[in-house]
């Protein structure tokens, strides 16, 4: 893996309303490999937004540090404008921030204000239109409020795109989609990914995290409680109860076999690894259990 793009060390924030202070992130340390897709996870008032609100320069830390692709967050003068072209975020519902009459020009919106020449802005459109599933032949001068839901988000994606982040920060970006939707827009994150970029994602949606992130954050009462690789923190069924989460039912299930003494790969996250798993079991590849139990 390579070496972290994002760095928090010892992070604390707290909201301060007229005398009153409210500690949201209480010694946040952590770190994010370049080319990774982590998600972080925990219920509503953990901390997530306060701590993905830090790594664009939203928010400036109350006590510790906050590195983003070299860039010190908390520093005085830090260039906040550089540190957004470089981190692009997607909150909930970007779709209702669309407002230009043509896909080409919400795209643009980004790039245009980086100052970029036309042909650089044409290209960077194309080529967001284009990761995302939308061929700009057919999309790129209609009216983004005549497409589907599922393809306005999509849309927003490439907006971000095309100002060429290095990071990627996802809201709980699958709220609102059908299930065919939810899946369509994955895809495309994943194709983001492969192109080097490195994804955050902040959900609710257990089975999206188990499928997606290769690393979890969890956060309960602003601290983190948990970290690790999707099989081994769904492991801790006991541990997320605490902090109000369930493991997703397909975790729940693999979790049982392994306690009737089935050697069942920590890696499985999806039915696509369970089939897999079982092609090969059935194949004698991968046996389940020792020769004669």
């Amino acid at each position: 893996m390579n070496e972290p793009i994002i760095r928090v060390r010892h992070l604390s924030h707290v909201y301060t309303t007229g005398f009153v202070g409210k500690k949201a992130l209480d010694n946040v340390t952590l770190e994010v490999k370049q080319g990774s897709c982590v998600a972080i996870i925990g219920l509503n008032g953990s901390g997530k937004s306060t701590l993905i609100q830090h790594f664009n320069g939203l928010l400036r830390p109350s006590e510790g540090e906050v590195w983003v692709d070299g860039l010190n967050v908390g520093e005085k003068g830090v260039d906040l404008r550089q540190l957004r072209q470089r981190v692009g975020m997607l909150f909930q519902f970007p779709e209702a921030q669309l407002f230009e009459k043509t896909v080409f020009a919400d795209v643009a919106f980004g790039p245009r204000r980086m100052k970029l020449g036309r042909r650089e802005v044409r290209r960077r459109v194309l080529a967001a239109l284009d990761t995302v599933g939308l061929p700009p032949s057919e999309y790129a001068w209609r009216s983004p409020f005549d497409l589907s839901g599922g393809q306005r988000r999509r849309i927003a994606l490439a907006g971000i795109l095309a100002m060429s982040p290095r990071i990627l920060i996802l809201d709980e970006p699958s709220v609102g989609l059908d299930g065919a939707g939810r899946d369509e827009f994955y895809l495309y994150v994943r194709r983001v990914q492969q192109q080097g970029v490195t994804v955050l994602l902040v959900s609710h949606d257990m089975s999206e995290v188990a499928s997606m992130a290769d690393w979890l954050f969890v956060l309960a009462d602003g601290r983190l409680v948990l970290q690790g690789r999707p099989g081994e923190v769904f492991s801790e069924e006991s541990r997320l109860g605490d902090w109000g989460l369930i493991a997703p039912s397909l975790q729940v299930l693999m979790a049982a076999l392994r306690k009737q003494g089935i050697d069942v790969p920590a890696d499985i996250q999806t039915l696509d690894d369970v089939y897999a798993f079982l092609l090969q079991q059935k194949c004698g590849q991968l046996p389940g259990k020792a020769p004669g139990s």
